[in-house]
């Protein structure tokens, strides 16, 4: 596994050198910072699982370097170290988003221990996004993993699209790592230095995502007692991702066109127009044009968003890089779960690449997940995938049982959404105490 990368922030040289010291002969990458501006200058420049810093120091003080941290790098966790009594800055630094905190008179007995879990978070958070952390400066694609030929096409006119700050729209199946590539782009760019937010338009209801984009005024409907910034608002200078574009309402697609023309909006119940200066990438898994003749979805939009469309291709169309998500996400659960795992059996890959990818990378990273768990040897095993996994797909109903056929259509959903019982239960069209039932009744 690559060793975790960790940057020390403090303001005495003598604790640099030590802490430093500490960690390399623990096999640690280790970049050091004499104060929070040169931190933050490293954070925009590499990747790091972990930042240490001292919590008293000239400048930005470390409670307020968590926050900065968590802007300019989300999934990297912050452990503060305090002085002898001040547990009230390790308070703070956690309110802000640190991981933990450590007094600094006896950091050598905890630091250790406290940082793997540190790095285990950090990693299971670039795996949840499809990405791996500690890359070489400069290569923010290199969080998309995979050498075929589709997926380097696709990195091509992303690193390409990065540096000219147009909107881009990301097309291309569920779980197939579209926001980890918009990410990238926005690492990529002149604001990887600003906020990158990222909002699911299919998981708010119309209301609801138009307050969460563009804001309210207090009073503009009932419940509204403040005013609330919007999430437009809250990317300016940065990029802000709309995944799902294609369930956006057709009033909003209208707003998000203005935006994306000159910048402007309107918070809900509020008369002045507000101004920002955001990038703006969306995604989708529905085929837009034929939305488009069929009324769901503005021309004029999808027009303005297509000036620039980068198709990220199925899992099924890139088996070849399975070897590597599988490398790499055996690293990381290995890790979570505390086991050394070397490696895979020909016969565990081999139902992988038999596998029909419904799920793309996301279902391979549960099926991973869940090899992982079930293992106690030192490498994955066939009997560590669930049953039936690797099949062709099954024949006319004669072929088996019918009770056989459920069982395996259940399991496939059940991964394909990410072992969310109610989203199975919906897909499937049953109740979700209906669903429960049968998971009892197959073990499941």
């Amino acid at each position: 596994m690559t060793p975790a990368h960790v940057l020390i922030v403090d303001d005495e040289a003598d604790l640099r050198k030590l802490l430093a010291r500490m960690l390399e002969l623990e096999d640690y990458r280790v970049a050091t910072a004499a104060n929070a501006e040169q931190a933050l200058h490293c954070l925009r420049s590499d990747r790091f699982e972990v930042v240490i810093t001292d919590v008293r120091m000239s400048g930005l003080k470390g409670t307020e370097l968590v926050s900065e941290v968590k802007r300019v790098a989300p999934a990297t966790e912050v452990i503060c170290l305090t002085a002898y009594g001040n547990i009230r800055d390790g308070v703070e630094a956690m309110r802000n988003g640190a991981f933990d905190y450590v007094e600094k008179s006896d950091y050598r007995k905890t630091i250790l221990p406290l940082l793997a879990r540190a790095v285990t978070k950090a990693r299971q958070q670039w795996a949840d996004q499809g990405a791996t952390p500690s890359k070489s400066a400069g290569t923010p694609f290199d969080a998309v993993i995979g050498g075929s030929a589709v997926i380097r096409r696709a990195v091509e006119l992303g690193r390409h699209v990065a540096p000219t700050g147009a909107a881009v729209l990301l097309t291309g199946p569920t779980g197939s790592g579209k926001e980890v590539f918009a990410r990238a782009i926005h690492a990529a760019s002149s604001r990887s230095g600003e906020k990158f937010v990222a909002v699911n338009c299919a998981a708010l209801g119309r209301e609801l995502l138009e307050s969460e984009l563009f804001g309210h005024k207090a009073g503009a409907f009932t419940g509204a007692n403040r005013d609330k910034p919007g999430l437009f608002e809250e990317a300016d200078g940065g990029t802000i991702f709309l995944d799902e574009i294609g369930e956006m309402e057709t009033d909003l697609q209208a707003k998000l066109l203005r935006v994306l023309e000159d910048g402007s909006f309107l918070k809900v119940g509020e008369t002045q127009e507000r101004r920002v200066n955001v990038r703006i990438i969306c995604a989708t898994n529905k085929q837009l044009e034929a939305a488009v003749e069929a009324g769901d979805f503005r021309g004029d939009l999808y027009y303005r968003l297509a000036v620039f469309v980068i198709t990220l291709p199925s899992l099924n169309e890139r088996r070849e890089d399975i070897p590597a998500l599988l490398t790499h996400f055996l690293a990381i659960y290995s890790a979570k779960a505390g086991k050394r795992i070397a490696g895979y059996s020909p016969e565990f890959l081999r139902a992988l690449q038999a596998h029909r990818w419904k799920g793309n990378i996301r279902e391979l990273r549960n099926v991973v997940e869940r090899a992982v768990i079930l293992t106690t040897g030192t490498q994955l095993e066939p009997p560590a995938l669930p049953y039936g996994f690797g099949e062709q797909p099954e024949g006319p109903p004669d072929q088996g049982s019918l009770e056989d056929l459920e069982r395996r259509h259940i399991q496939r959903m059940l991964l394909t959404h990410d072992g969310n019982k109610a989203q199975t239960a919906r897909a499937l069209g049953i109740g979700l105490t209906t669903l429960y039932a049968k998971l009892k009744k197959y073990g499941l």
